[in-house]
């Protein structure tokens, strides 16, 4: 098996960088260190040099191979291969992502993701897609991007190296959000290496936004010259958003701020639920009197807005907002949305906008395919979306991308506009008149102590399900609670992974199941 890293290949069209590590801004050319394997026996991980230096290397690689292990694709892992026997891969799943602690500081919380195990995921990922794309002596690449977290940078390599044991070229593209990352496995443009086989979490891609705001405005250059727009990005990856897609635009983007990527987050945490975070950007709207501000999630894969008189579109009100856009496009469209949306955003939908409102369980996951099912079998559906802010349209392949979000707000304020219909952010306010706000929305995360006397010894799933059928059973006998009626079937509160990311996972687990006996037998 044999892979090359193309390390640091920055596309000015995705990633707007200004970061002190970097001399300059972007590079369009791969990094001339590329990196070859040693053909090391079977069995054993690699290491890689130079390409210039392979010929040097590749004699000694036998007693090298005895004396050390070395791991794949770029420099030498610093962490110790722990028994993967020991690591529970599916607490690792959280709905359709891998999460867990890369770093050590989180309080109660031990690291759960270091390198060993994040190579081992990685690996198992190329297997798995070696398989699915059944590519034969055909060599696969994967783009490979990250978000500004302090762990970035070693869980970046640890992939390389996994997904290299695989036999897989890696394509490290640094610096990018979650939606482009989609798009490197989409745009065909050889330049960028791209389209990629696989990506793990950047293309031509903010120049797709900006045209799609100019197409909204019957093709004018500039169709936001005028409107003052600020942008949130948290010191996370969405600082591009300013420079690159509203500039370019014609809007002034004076008072933006946290643009520069900085893991400590040393401003708020970049999170559109967040009330920091939403009290951030309307203090900078309101301070620069701005027509509209525009917020971030870390990786750019949520958003939310505030509206000039310092009115957030988030939650409910941004799905009642892109609702009433969506619908003006599709008419009678349904509206995918998770469980805990308001009643009156059901109100809004249906009497209001004439769409369907079909509440699913949650995980944006479960919402996309759900919407996806939905047009599967004949009933139409174009906006699938979150309270969290992860929302997904059919027009823009069931991505959910906090930026295309945007996207379509601005192509309403854009073409709102050129029809002469009205200027700034109240064209949007206009557009959700009429939704009925709930008294009091709150949501409680409860965590469950493994460790605690009540469990017995039981599975701490099987114990939070226990509680929560305790609270189900409370519901039923008082009279001043109200249980929600989900367009669904099966529990309200069970929420089960399947499709795509079922078959990845199953997949998955079998080729850990192997990666782990080849340790064993390394070792």
């Amino acid at each position: 098996m044999e892979g090359k890293v193309f390390q640091k290949f920055n596309v000015e069209q995705c990633c707007y960088l200004q970061n002190k590590q970097f001399k300059t801004r972007y590079q369009r050319q791969p990094n001339p260190f590329m990196s070859a394997l040693l053909p090391c026996p079977r069995g054993n991980l690699y290491s890689s040099m130079r390409a210039n230096s392979l010929s040097k290397y590749y004699q000694t690689t036998t007693s090298i191979s005895k004396q050390t292990s070395f791991y794949c694709n770029v420099s030498l892992s610093s962490a110790t291969v722990p028994s993967l026997d020991k690591t529970d891969f599916l607490k690792l799943q959280n709905g359709s992502d891998i999460r867990g602690v890369a770093v050590p500081g989180v309080e109660g919380e031990p690291v759960s993701l270091p390198e060993p195990v994040t190579e081992a995921i990685a690996a198992a990922f190329g297997q798995w897609l070696l398989h699915k794309k059944n590519a034969g002596s055909r060599k696969l690449r994967v783009s490979v991007g990250h978000d500004s977290r302090i762990s970035a940078p070693t869980l970046l390599e640890a992939v390389s190296r996994g997904l290299g044991l695989s036999g897989l070229d890696v394509v490290q593209f640094g610096l990018a959000s979650t939606p482009a990352m989609f798009n490197s496995t989409l745009t065909e443009d050889e330049s960028f290496l791209c389209p990629a086989d696989g990506a793990i979490m950047i293309t031509v891609y903010t120049s797709g936004l900006v045209n799609a705001v100019r197409k909204a405005a019957g093709d004018l250059v500039k169709p936001l010259e005028g409107f003052h727009i600020v942008v949130d990005a948290g010191n996370g990856a969405g600082g591009f958003f300013a420079a690159k897609v509203l500039e370019p635009l014609g809007a002034i983007t004076s008072g933006s701020q946290f643009l520069e990527p900085d893991g400590m987050f040393p401003n708020h945490i970049p999170n559109p639920e967040d009330k920091t975070a939403m009290q951030a950007i309307t203090k900078a709207v309101l301070d620069n009197k701005a027509d509209l501000g525009i917020i971030f999630d870390t990786d750019v894969d949520r958003s939310a807005a505030v509206d000039s008189s310092g009115r957030e579109f988030n939650r409910n009100r941004l799905i009642a907002l892109l609702s009433a856009i969506v619908l003006e496009e599709h008419p009678g469209t349904t509206i995918v949305t998770d469980s805990v949306t308001s009643d009156g955003l059901t109100s809004f939908i249906e009497k209001k906008l004439g769409g369907k409102h079909h509440r699913f369980k949650r995980g944006y996951k479960n919402v996309i395919d759900e919407a996806i099912r939905l047009n599967s079998t004949g009933e139409e559906s174009h906006l699938a979306i979150e309270t969290s802010g992860h929302g997904a349209l059919k027009e823009n392949h069931w991505l959910d991308d906090g930026a295309y979000l945007m996207v379509k707000i601005l192509n309403k304020l854009a073409s709102a506009r050129a029809a002469g219909e009205g200027s700034g952010s109240k064209v949007l306010t206009d557009l959700v008149e009429g939704l009925e706000e709930p008294k009091v929305a709150l949501e409680l995360r409860l965590k469950i102590d493994k460790n605690h006397s009540d469990l017995e010894g039981r599975d701490f799933r099987e114990y939070g399900e226990m509680v929560l059928q305790q609270v189900s059973n409370s519901i039923e006998t008082n009279p001043n609670l109200k249980r929600l009626q989900l367009t669904m079937k099966g529990s309200v509160f069970r929420a089960l992974v399947d499709g795509f990311f079922s078959d990845f996972l199953s997949t998955t687990l079998f080729f850990l199941l192997t990666l782990r006996r080849r340790v064993r037998m390394m070792l």
